[in-house]
């Protein structure tokens, strides 16, 4: 099983200047192939940050960021390992794609780590189809696409690679509600075939429906790794803000509600309630 640990990360911005930033300080952690983990934190809490020293886009100051025991930091230690275990898909992906078509987009990162073109096409006809992208929009260039279907295109170019955790910054911003189905649906489908998820999201709607485990990031550094309804309840403070269910649950709190984050879950409460006083 792939992990990922990250052992005493600090990361300063312009260090010996006047302008440093600490921007993460001492954060520990792990996260396991197979998991669906939440990162949350207000803008500027070093959520970015962590991310991109977890990808190996950054090194840290201090500390060890370690995949399968490894430290992908170290002088020896060969990246394409990184790049084939964990998928980053940045906020708007859309911007990623910069081939003349869409397989040719795809199969860009296999054919980086080495593969033959035989094996990079097979590998992105298999990642169009996992993300069901519309077969008569293989040999389009991906400029033209909506956005949706950029987002899946860009989606199945890193899911080419195989990797076995996934990163998504922000995936549904900007998407109209059916996109941002399709894309939640999606990570839903690939966590249950096996690969860890690890979503960044300002939706804490989206965030109640999905994960099953959150962590919290507050001015650097990592104040809360858990479940996900104690986040809301004992980290509200860190959070950029609670699911909309839980809000009007606990409005209803003082008739007999109980607080839910998910729509079902409030649903099943305010049920028992009616049945309780013979309403329903």
């Amino acid at each position: 099983m792939t992990q990922i640990e990250l052992k005493g990360i600090d990361y300063t911005y312009s260090p010996d200047t006047p302008y440093r930033v600490d921007a993460l300080k001492n954060v520990s952690l792990k996260i396991e192939e197979g998991e669906f983990v939440a990162l949350l934190g207000h803008t500027g809490s070093g959520k970015s940050t962590l991310l991109q020293v977890i990808c190996g886009l950054i090194k840290p100051s201090a500390g060890e960021v370690l995949l399968d025991g490894e430290d992908i930091n170290a002088k020896k230690y060969d990246a394409k390992k990184l790049r084939s275990k964990v998928g980053l898909v940045f906020q708007y992906p859309e911007y990623q794609l910069f081939e003349e078509t869409v397989i040719k987009d795809v199969c860009f990162g296999p054919k980086n780590l080495g593969l033959s073109n035989v094996e990079a096409q097979r590998r992105a006809l298999e990642a169009l189809d996992m993300v069901d992208f519309p077969r008569t929009l293989y040999r389009q260039s991906p400029f033209f696409l909506s956005g949706g279907q950029k987002r899946k295109a860009a989606i199945a170019g890193i899911l080419a690679m195989d990797p076995r955790i996934l990163i998504l910054d922000e995936p549904t911003a900007g998407l109209d509600p059916e996109g941002r189905e399709m894309i939640l649906g999606l990570m839903t489908r690939l966590n249950s075939e096996g690969i860890g998820i690890v979503l960044v999201s300002h939706s804490m709607d989206d965030v109640a429906e999905y994960a099953k485990r959150v962590l919290v990031m507050s001015e650097g550094s990592l104040v809360y790794d858990g479940g996900v309804r104690e986040a809301f309840s004992e980290r509200a403070d860190a959070l950029p803000g609670i699911p909309q269910v839980l809000s009007f649950t606990r409005s209803l709190a003082g008739i007999g509600i109980e607080p839910a984050i998910r729509a079902d879950e409030a649903l099943k409460n305010i049920l028992a309630r009616c049945r309780r006083r013979d309403i329903c």
